[in-house]
């Protein structure tokens, strides 16, 4: 029987009981991920132009839970620096009994296509704090490049220092931290893997949610190990602001972006592989 007067003993067994429900408490609570997945991230077919957009907020590497998406408050796509408005784009839908959301959109200009989200403010009851994450993902179409590295004025936003795309697997993937357009030092960049075939399973919890520290200018690099879509997530605090109880509550901004590697092996399994 736990003594319930010997408090350090009764934290011991929580954590041991996180554990066995589920690699660990931190990782539910923590890594949260927006997700702005489209279909593709290179285009070089101008037959391909249709991008479908996977659209939730979950934990990527888990695959779960869902957490119900509110109407988003921004959706839009920026090309060659002029923004266009894609809310009407946004289709609701229904990921294990919450709502989550689909959009297509249509290519029709050459160039780098950078889409991002603003959601509405996510009530975390677990850490008792609003949750806004900024997201992006950048898509190119047949090959003209250069519009990747800019920002496009999002309260907080990671600006890359590495192209977003066209990556291999085993690529450095660096960044800056902007919040309000400013670097950000040493702030905490959250990294995870877009598990949607659950082929990797971490071990212990500690290799769910990657974390690395951007440095005194606000910059951050991290090593991809395998293909696949990988989520960074920059995270500061916000100002206060009313709970649903109407008391000062927590604001955690995030500043995301998603980018995909190639299995290089893969790739040239492919090509070598007989036409049917």
């Amino acid at each position: 029987m736990i003594n319930v007067r010997r408090p350090h003993l009764l934290r011991s067994w929580m954590i041991i009981a996180c554990a066995i429900a589920g690699f660990s408490c931190n990782s539910r609570a923590d890594a949260h991920f927006l997700v702005l997945i489209p279909n593709h991230d290179v285009v070089e077919e101008p037959s391909q132009t249709k991008l479908v957009f996977d659209i939730q907020f979950t934990h990527p590497m888990e695959q779960g839970p869902i957490m119900p998406m509110a109407d988003p408050v921004r959706f839009f796509v920026v090309h060659n620096g002029r923004g266009e408005d894609l809310k009407s784009a946004l289709q609701p839908r229904t990921l294990e009994g919450q709502p989550a959301y689909t959009a297509q959109f249509q290519l029709k200009q050459p160039g780098d296509h950078v889409f991002a989200i603003e959601p509405a403010p996510y009530w975390e009851k677990l850490e008792k704090k609003w949750i806004i994450h900024y997201t992006k993902v950048v898509v190119n179409f047949l090959g003209d490049d250069g519009q990747w590295e800019r920002p496009i004025g999002l309260p907080v936003e990671i600006q890359p220092l590495t192209r977003p795309y066209g990556l291999w697997a085993g690529n450095t993937f660096r960044g800056i931290v902007l919040h309000d357009g400013k670097p950000v030092p040493f702030a905490r960049v959250e990294v995870e893997y877009w598990n949607q075939d659950r082929r990797v399973q971490p071990p212990n919890g500690s290799l769910v949610t990657q974390v690395v520290k951007t440095d005194g200018q606000g910059v951050f690099c991290y090593t991809v190990p395998w293909a696949g879509w990988w989520g960074f997530a920059a995270l500061i605090e916000g100002e206060q602001r009313p709970g649903p109880d109407g008391q000062p509550a927590e604001v955690e901004l995030g500043g995301l972006i998603w980018v995909r590697a190639e299995d290089p092996v893969s790739v040239s399994s492919a090509k070598k592989a007989p036409a049917p």
